[in-house]
């Protein structure tokens, strides 16, 4: 069964929790500046952390006998940033090459993606691009993820729509299923002000390869309830095409959460 039948054939899936609070507060991983928990499978804690983590959410997939996906953690590794950093484009593909090995391990009904994310601060919005730039700015991220057997592709926390536009523009012609996953409020947008529903309307409309669906992630779930329920959003379209969240475990706004040195949870 391919990822797009899937995510068609089934009424619930299981995705993975965001790896890096865990990683860092459980197991004392420390970050590269440039591109973040990229490079943790070339250390032998990195993988050992990563192994665990994956392998709870498989036995939990397969105690509820759910489909499971996860994403390698690139979200920070464009180019930008690996060329700053002390590794190379074959990040991306050792990445998808670890994660393909816990898959063919698992003995479920596991899939890959490749994570990407905006240029700029995912909850503030600030250095992200327009749709022209971001376009640009991915294309060679996808291609990279392109030369691998990844699954699917899935941009995550992204708070404005010229960015997850030109993003998924550059996915289009790689014809990888993808998801884009917003950085939502309560209020029902995108950070940049932009409504989910617009969002959703828009990216359709411009992409040919359209995404798979839509998902929200880094929030909690109250907050997700209230966005969807507002007035403008609450419609077929997002019904349709709103599938998804990868929850906070804590309510509190983006700039409350960022950079807490304790962990916040309802």
């Amino acid at each position: 069964m391919g990822f797009r039948t899937c995510l068609e054939s089934n009424k619930n899936i299981l995705m993975e929790g965001a790896l890096g609070e865990r990683l860092k507060r459980e197991y004392g991983l420390k970050f590269d500046e440039n591109i973040a928990m990229a490079n943790l499978i070339y250390s032998q804690d990195g993988v050992s952390a990563l192994s665990k983590l994956w392998n709870e959410y498989i036995d939990i997939a397969r105690k509820y006998h759910l489909p499971f996906i996860a994403t390698t953690p690139t979200r920070r590794a464009n180019y930008e940033r690996i060329f700053k950093s002390n590794e190379t484009e074959q990040v991306i593909l050792d990445n998808v090459s670890f994660l393909r090995t816990i898959e063919k391990n698992s003995g479920i009904e596991m899939y890959i993606g490749g994570l990407m994310g905006c240029k700029g601060d995912a909850y503030s919005g600030e250095g992200c691009l327009s749709e022209s730039e971001a376009f640009t700015f991915h294309r060679w991220t996808t291609e990279q993820f392109r030369k691998t057997n990844v699954d699917f592709l899935y941009a995550g926390i992204m708070p404005t729509l010229p960015e997850a536009t030109g993003l998924a523009k550059a996915i289009d012609d790689t014809e990888i299923p993808y998801i884009i996953s917003f950085t939502i409020q309560q209020d029902g947008k995108l950070i940049d002000g932009t409504t989910i529903a617009d969002a959703i309307q828009y990216i359709d409309a411009t992409t040919v390869n359209k995404p798979v669906c839509y998902m929200a992630n880094c929030v909690h779930p109250s907050i997700v309830y209230k966005a969807l329920s507002h007035s403008f959003n609450d419609i077929k379209l997002v019904k349709e095409r709103f599938k998804g969240i990868q929850a906070n475990t804590s309510p509190l706004s983006y700039s409350e959460l960022d950079g807490a040195i304790d962990l916040k949870c309802s």
